[in-house]
């Protein structure tokens, strides 16, 4: 299956999901907004304290990332990217001031200081893993540019206990995707698989 058909129908997944449950975690597939929350703050343990910085929320959704930044008090330049037409149309319709950039194109994004992307990677369908895993990396390397000083991602752990995994879901191992981090991106990269979901972040700092 080509790159494109895959994001092609993830893209009708999400937008499905919106749907039917609106601007709400569930509407972008989390069971519940204390875990949404609580992904947020890992991802942004890669972010600076007391100081301006621009930010690629990519696979940003309706853009809950912004009002969770906000809330911190962080200042910063957003830009969301996402597959699904139908969520960038919500995005901007929830976020219409404040100078937040939306784009379902990736040609329209500039790199920025940081890039994140949460809870892109799980949902793969009937996609089997021998082509969902090459679809990863190359979401990592897109990723990878768009972030200068850095860029965090989460994703479901193969540590997950298995009569609580589903088929349509992609399990990663995190140690290989630390080793493929640490090896292709930079020195600096810390896993975080300490937070209580059955999932890990990886940050990677340049």
């Amino acid at each position: 299956m080509s790159l494109d058909a895959i994001t092609a129908k993830v893209a009708r997944y999400y937008s499905a999901r919106l749907g039917e449950h609106g601007t709400t975690a569930r509407g972008v597939d989390w069971n519940s907004e204390e875990s949404q929350l609580l992904r947020f703050a890992q991802l942004s343990k890669l972010l600076p304290a007391g100081e301006t910085y621009s930010i690629v929320d990519y696979g940003c959704g309706y853009g809950a990332l912004i009002e969770f930044l906000e809330r911190r008090g962080d200042v910063f330049d957003y830009q969301g990217f996402d597959i699904s037409t139908d969520m960038i149309d919500r995005a901007q319709h929830e976020h219409p001031t404040g100078g937040r950039r939306f784009a379902t194109l990736e040609a329209k994004l500039d790199p920025a200081d940081f890039a994140v992307a949460s809870g892109i990677f799980n949902v793969k369908l009937d996609t089997v893993v021998d082509e969902w895993i090459p679809y990863v990396m190359e979401t990592l390397d897109r990723i990878d540019r768009l972030g200068n000083r850095g860029f965090g991602f989460n994703m479901l752990t193969s540590y997950s206990d298995p009569d609580r995994m589903v088929p349509d879901l992609f399990y990663g191992d995190p140690c290989r995707f630390f080793d493929h981090c640490k090896r292709t991106y930079s020195k600096q990269v810390a896993l975080l698989h300490d937070y209580g979901l059955y999932e890990f972040t990886i940050l990677v700092r340049k």
